[in-house]
């Protein structure tokens, strides 16, 4: 396609997971029901930890609002996918299109830094026991979520801000159901070497430097418990942070493997299809794997539950 002039160019086209009329029904369906058990979940796990004061410590703080984050995150791409599905349409605005891309880069971020955060709130825990309430108290708690809502939305309003100074675009498919950065930042002409470094930098910063502080956590975590005299001690150390730790391995494992796959493959369907993991299934199973392997958040669901019921 030719390429065509920016302020001409007043929507995309996304790109739609399967294009038999047969499957639309069950795709809608299945993506509907998905959406709302994300939904229902971490709202559960938000008014879990509200309602019960003895949930309220810096670990269960930290998972609200990892549970707020993935109710924003779906919520930034599911609910347009379930739309063009039911409407047979993929036109998304150019606005609508670099307003999606923004708010999923902050809440993207958020989730990786949270997930950081709370890596750390284990070191302490489990390798400075008795400094843990004067270290982790409620103003840096807070300070700490704070700091992680403003260097997301930094990252996002840079990335906004190199899009806005593309030009022109040589197509407007975009090879996903949402508009993926990514995708979204290739369909440009105007490839600038400085921006194409400044991206990649911010990209690589946040993506290997959130890990990077988990990995030195656990480091700490599994020398201090390896100290531990008894093999029981040790299992019920290990069995402490063992929710965290199912949730980091999810969200870098769906996260890295989808881009990795998408390398390797030339099909942008199944690319697409790939995406589903960590935008739709990740935040889905993050408060079901929480709940299962936590007795307090269990015992406090089945009360909330009990309650509501």
């Amino acid at each position: 396609m030719d390429p065509k002039n920016l302020t001409r160019v007043s929507e995309f086209h996304l790109m739609s997971l399967s294009d038999d009329p047969d499957l639309q029904p069950i795709l809608f369906g299945m993506f509907l029901s998905m959406y709302l058990i994300t939904m229902l979940g971490n709202l559960l796990i938000i008014l879990a930890v509200s309602s019960y004061s003895h949930l309220h410590i810096p670990m269960y703080f930290f998972l609200s609002n990892l549970s707020l984050a993935d109710i924003c995150f779906t919520s930034t791409t599911v609910p347009k996918m379930i739309v063009n599905i039911q409407t047979q349409s993929r036109a998304i605005s150019y606005v609508g299109c670099l307003t999606q891309m923004s708010f999923y880069l902050i809440f993207a971020c958020m989730d990786d830094m949270l997930l950081t955060v709370m890596a750390y709130d284990w070191f302490v825990a489990i390798c400075h026991p008795l400094c843990y309430p004067v270290i982790m108290n409620p103003g840096l708690c807070g300070f700490l979520v704070l700091v992680t809502f403003l260097i997301s939305l930094f990252e996002s309003q840079l990335h906004n801000l190199i899009a806005l100074q593309f030009t022109t675009f040589k197509d407007v498919e975009i090879s996903n159901f949402f508009c993926d950065p990514s995708q979204v930042l290739s369909l440009s002409c105007s490839h600038s070497f400085t921006n194409n470094q400044v991206m990649y930098f911010v990209g690589a910063i946040y993506g290997f430097l959130p890990l990077f502080g988990i990995l030195f956590s656990y480091y700490k975590i599994v020398s201090s418990i390896l100290r531990i005299p008894s093999s029981g001690g040790k299992y019920k150390a290990f069995s402490t942070c063992g929710s965290h730790l199912a949730l980091v391995c999810l969200f870098y494992a769906t996260t890295i493997g989808v881009y990795l796959g998408s390398a390797l493959s030339h099909s942008s369907r199944k690319g697409a299809v790939a995406s589903v993991m960590y935008t739709v299934v990740t935040p889905m199973l993050n408060p079901l794997i929480y709940s299962l392997r936590n007795r307090d958040i269990k015992s406090t669901l089945k009360r909330l539950l009990s309650r509501i019921v």
